[in-house]
């Protein structure tokens, strides 16, 4: 079967992207053909895969993203595709790979009411309609059902179109290495002192991840303890705000933003403790890979992975509603409890038992069961 993959954005760090280009993957090592559809792609090209880049300007994103859609769809009507899977939200799809929240849940929660008067809002809130409407034919995979609920209330999304993908760790990126050599690294990636006590938080998107909860737990440090504590984010987004709080602060040469590297599993090995106080998120797949990596976990209880580190007893989930107070004395915890080195051995031993679960080939395995039903005419 000729598969039709959509996304908007790919570059070689992000967590949905790697997820895209395993299974992709897959379906090509199963003899199926995978054509990928992107507004921009960062990164190789990958063997065996036709990846189509079909740049498009506008003055704001979603714009840019509609003519994307409507040119992707223009080449797939003749491509002679079985299936289209989308990793965005869009209509037209006869699956999509659900990693993100619940758009209209959070418009309501978390905005002003007149920001849903906006057009970026009715343009988002008809993209996500169009996959969850309970008139959409559109199946569901999705890699946490902790926004189920959330999908069923504002539209009444029913059960069987929803798919479970359990998390995935490849083995492969997660080699555990000698951790003194790790620490080592990490302090001299970024000009650390030996010494040097290291939170690391990683994930595209810093203001979702809440950089700035930690930058403020970190602010909050004794100022005996934050002499030789430093704060590393990695990914893909705009510095500049965090930047300018950590020069408010006075925090400069202790925080360190950079773009998305290749060495993120060295980087969380050598970490002292990882970090990730997002504002809300569907899973947090960097939770489970800090686990991986044996770093104590620091986490959000909004994100929908955090209760692994909960169930395997591997550091501290701050629990909701948020508070800044209480996370910073969580955050100063971190920094001096004896109980690191147990729940590094426990966050390792947990990581294992879910690499051993799923090989990497259950969101393959869905699509093409998926496809087998379109093509019969029984979905």
């Amino acid at each position: 079967m000729k598969f039709a993959f959509l996304i908007f954005k790919y570059f070689p760090y992000g967590g949905m992207q790697r997820d895209m280009l395993r299974t992709a993957n897959e379906l090509v090592k199963r003899g199926h053909q995978v054509e990928v559809f992107a507004l921009s792609w960062d990164g190789d090209t990958p063997d065996g895969i036709k990846v189509h880049v079909l740049p498009q300007k506008g003055w704001f994103n979603y714009q840019r993203y509609q003519k994307f859609i409507n040119a992707a769809f223009e080449q797939i009507k003749t491509g002679g595709f079985d299936y289209i899977f989308g990793y965005n939200r869009m209509a037209g799809l006869d699956a999509h790979f659900a990693a993100d929240p619940c758009f209209v849940e959070r418009a309501h929660k978390q905005r002003h009411f007149l920001y849903r008067f906006l057009p970026r809002f009715k343009w988002f809130a008809a993209c996500e309609k169009a996959i969850f409407s309970h008139a959409s034919k559109t199946e569901i995979l999705a890699v946490s059902l902790t926004e189920k609920p959330h999908f069923q209330h504002w539209y009444g999304t029913q059960d069987a179109r929803f798919h479970y993908i359990p998390p995935f760790l490849s083995p492969g990126r997660f080699v555990l290495q000698d951790k003194r050599a790790m620490r080592a690294h990490l302090r001299n990636a970024f000009g650390f002192g030996a010494d040097d006590f290291v939170y690391l938080l990683t994930g595209s998107g810093f203001s979702m991840k809440g950089l700035d909860r930690a930058i403020l737990a970190l602010a909050a440090l004794p100022e005996s303890l934050r002499s030789n504590t430093r704060l590393v984010a990695v990914g893909q987004d705009n510095p500049k705000k965090f930047q300018q709080m950590a020069k408010k602060f006075g925090l400069e040469k202790h925080i360190v933003i950079s773009k998305g590297r290749p060495d993120i599993p060295q980087l969380m090995q050598g970490a002292d403790v990882c970090v990730h106080p997002a504002y809300r998120e569907n899973t947090g797949l960097v939770i489970l890979e800090g686990m991986a990596c044996g770093a104590p976990m620091l986490v959000t209880a909004s994100c929908g992975y955090a209760h692994h580190v909960a169930d395997a007893d591997a550091g501290i989930v701050s629990e909701l509603p948020f508070d800044q107070a209480a996370f910073n004395r969580q955050f100063l915890e971190m920094r001096q409890t004896d109980k690191k080195p147990q729940w590094s051995a426990n966050g390792l031993k947990y990581a294992q038992r879910i690499m051993q679960a799923n090989d990497g080939s259950a969101e393959a395995k869905i699509l093409i069961e998926l496809a087998l039903r379109k093509k019969a005419g029984t979905s």
